[in-house]
């Protein structure tokens, strides 16, 4: 059953990339002409068709298509002459699994293609490279959401209606309705600027730092601290009050109520009854928040100079670089594929009433 469930839904998950791909492809493509894009206001026509002949824009759109999503797919065909656009020569994880005439068909990681502007240099390798920094500071983010989150909403529900849960409430939403650009830019001032003698943070940094002699690099931890106590902000808001609400409702079930009748204390209540069946509605916020701070860290990384995902795809968008900021996208979107699946299995192990399907 489980491993039934599992397959529909990478087979959905596919087809909802699939849908990904080929709205952005149409989308760009009606923007403008890419080869145009990509050499501005200093084109010739002998640039121009060099450029459509490089990265296949000068074939039929249709063509164009079955190309790109050839290019993504990890079973595809290729050419094996060197002049034909399909022809694969920077594929360096390939299995060949069918060879006729001047045609190969080959099992490889999907092709991001390359960047027009990064000196042709691969989708993958940038998101190699900037991906793990996003990762970082959204991990850290829903950890601190979750950890003070529930720490916060449970001590709200116990003493409900109390000046300790007003409090909590209002500050929560604060949280939910200030915006992430702008959390960024008052907290880098004050823990970055006003108070950065005492907290020895600085308003813009890296995870990894080359030396002041320029000969070496380290890893700078603190520099990853406030870009994700900003982007933590809101989910943990968010959070606070969903563990409130949904612990209220468990409290007053018949089972709590025998519970208590029985003489167990409240401390063994809550952890061993009624915050298990309060999280259903905690754990899709998560996932949902998860996926979204990765594509939320656009503004955050950018004011903290934060070398990641989201401020590459701020460069992307100024210099037009379209394969990286479509590339950019559904790795995005494979994550919120992804950890939807991942909620449901998870569904079933905290409440075994709700069904696969």
């Amino acid at each position: 059953m489980l491993i039934n469930f599992i397959l529909k839904n990478i087979a959905k998950g596919f087809v909802s990339l699939f849908g990904v791909a080929s709205l952005l492809f149409f989308l760009f493509n009606l923007l403008g002409d890419p080869s145009r894009m990509l050499l501005d206001q200093r084109e010739d026509e002998q640039q121009l068709k060099n450029i459509k002949i490089k990265y296949g824009l000068n074939l039929p759109m249709h063509i164009q298509y079955m190309n790109y999503l050839n290019d993504l797919s990890p079973i595809s065909f290729h050419s094996t002459n060197p002049d034909n656009y399909s022809y694969l020569s920077q594929e360096k994880s390939k299995i060949t699994w069918m060879r006729t005439g001047n045609f190969i068909g080959v099992l490889k990681f999907p092709n991001l293609r390359n960047s027009f502007q990064k000196n042709d240099k691969s989708v993958s390798s940038i998101l190699y490279e900037t991906l793990p920094n996003t990762m970082l500071l959204a991990s850290t983010a829903i950890l601190i959401a979750l950890f003070f989150g529930l720490l916060l909403g449970i001590l709200s529900a116990l003493k409900v209606n109390t000046f300790l849960d007003k409090s909590i409430m209002v500050v929560s939403t604060l949280g939910m309705s200030l915006p992430s650009f702008f959390s960024a830019i008052i907290i880098a001032w004050l823990f970055g600027f006003v108070w950065h003698k005492y907290t020895g943070l600085g308003m813009t940094g890296n995870l990894v730092e080359v030396d002041d002699f320029g000969e070496g690099s380290k890893i700078v931890w603190k520099n990853a601290i406030l870009p994700s106590l900003v982007l933590g902000i809101r989910p943990l808001a968010v959070i606070v009050q969903l563990t409130r609400n949904s612990l209220l409702d468990v409290l007053n079930k018949d089972y709590i109520r025998t519970a208590k009748s029985k003489g167990l204390s409240t401390s063994k209540i809550i952890r061993k009854h009624a915050l298990k069946n309060a999280l259903n509605p905690v754990i899709t916020t998560l996932s949902g928040w998860f996926a979204s701070l990765l594509a939320g860290a656009v503004f955050v990384e950018y004011i903290f100079n934060w070398n990641g995902l989201g401020k590459e795809i701020v460069n992307a968008l100024n210099s037009s670089d379209l394969p990286v900021i479509s590339g950019s996208i559904l790795i995005i979107a494979a994550f919120f594929i992804l950890l939807n699946i991942l909620v449901d299995i998870s569904y079933s192990i905290l409440d075994p009433s709700v069904e696969l399907k």
